[in-house]
């Protein structure tokens, strides 16, 4: 009923599910792209893109005096640049964007819980194919993709350092007790307001607002030669 009475989520529903299919990603200069939000930092934004349902990482050109204000599952419309720069080693799915992309509202349901289901990482290996939480970039040969959708087998937890003010994710995935650094604004303001050192169980999801079913992952761009595993968001099932 709610859809009904809200022209703006038909809309957006429409968009989505009459949305033509491809089964590879546009990476033509100048196309126009249309993503679901799952992470988004000022370095880049993790979407599903619309056309193929592959994740893919946009380059978005913030202001530098700006922060992103996209959410998880904000339905968005980008213009891809003439340079799509797809040279990264270190993070071949990722491309760029020629201007600020535009937020057309949010999309959920059944349909983003299948898309997910289907992007999850196996739990073949490590991480992103090593231990640790870094790697050099002159290790990089784009074989690898720099996003990892996670199911944890236990947590996630959230846990506060005080004496740096850094916000922490840890679950255990694979076999490993993994420990990452927390770049989910929402994630880390939820954190912060309750003022507590850990969040876990029904305590994190009461305090999210829904329970965490997955765990968005990616690699950074190099800092000192090395690229590193953090946690960009914190995911329901939709």
């Amino acid at each position: 009923m709610a859809l009904r009475r809200d022209p703006a989520a038909r809309e957006i529903k429409h968009l989505v599910e009459r949305m033509t299919t491809s089964s590879v990603v546009d990476v033509t200069p100048g196309t126009t792209v249309f993503g679901l939000v799952l992470g988004s930092t000022s370095e880049s934004t993790t979407v599903i893109d619309l056309h193929s349902h592959s994740i893919v990482r946009w380059r978005i050109p913030w202001p530098a005096d700006s922060e992103t204000d996209l959410a998880a599952f904000d339905v968005v419309q980008g213009t891809l640049a003439e340079d799509v720069e797809r040279n990264d080693l270190a993070q071949p799915e990722a491309v760029t964007l020629a201007e600020l992309p535009r937020r057309l509202g949010t999309y959920r349901g059944r349909r983003v819980r299948h898309w997910l289901d289907a992007l999850v990482t196996p739990s073949d290996g490590p991480l992103f194919g090593f231990r640790g939480p870094s790697a050099p970039y002159w290790e990089f040969r784009g074989e690898r993709p720099s996003v990892a959708l996670i199911a944890a087998d236990r947590g996630p937890q959230l846990m506060r350092r005080f004496e740096d003010g850094s916000t922490w994710v840890r679950f255990g995935w694979a076999g490993d007790d993994i420990w990452l650094l927390c770049e989910d604004t929402h994630a880390i303001r939820t954190i912060e307001a309750t003022r507590r050192a850990t969040l876990t169980g029904r305590d994190l999801a009461t305090s999210l607002g829904f329970r965490p079913s997955y765990v968005l992952t990616t690699l950074s761009s190099p800092i000192d030669g090395h690229c590193y595993k953090s946690c960009t968001g914190l995911l329901p099932r939709s």
